[in-house]
């Protein structure tokens, strides 16, 4: 598995949230500006190379579904962050968040 570029995890934030779903489908949540129809279209069949997306074919129109769940890519998110920026050591990454004023600032949601 790799990351996802912004604009594939956009497009399967939604996927999650509506677990099958078309091209336009996926478009109606999408904020304004919306892309383009066929720029949606070819980050869905991105998605697909990659292993995270299948289909089902209705003559010419395809219905999409994860076939990777949200809390599978949030493991392996969650473990590359780990191995990248603290040494595979959750101590590390709970000390960061705990020590982040930033982080703390009950105004930050």
């Amino acid at each position: 598995m790799k990351p996802l570029t912004r604009a594939e995890e956009e497009i399967m934030q939604i996927l999650w949230d509506i677990e099958r779903g078309f091209v336009k489908d996926i478009l109606v949540p999408m904020p304004e500006p919306k892309p383009a129809y066929n720029t949606v279209s070819t980050i869905v069949r991105i998605l697909e190379r990659k292993g995270f997306v299948s289909h089902k074919s209705y003559g010419k129109s395809h219905e999409y579904f994860p076939i990777v769940s949200k809390d599978e890519y949030r493991t392996f998110i969650i473990k590359k962050m780990l191995e990248g920026y603290f040494d595979s050591s959750f101590a590390k990454l709970t000390k960061f968040f705990k020590e982040d004023e930033t982080l703390n600032n009950k105004n930050y949601q």
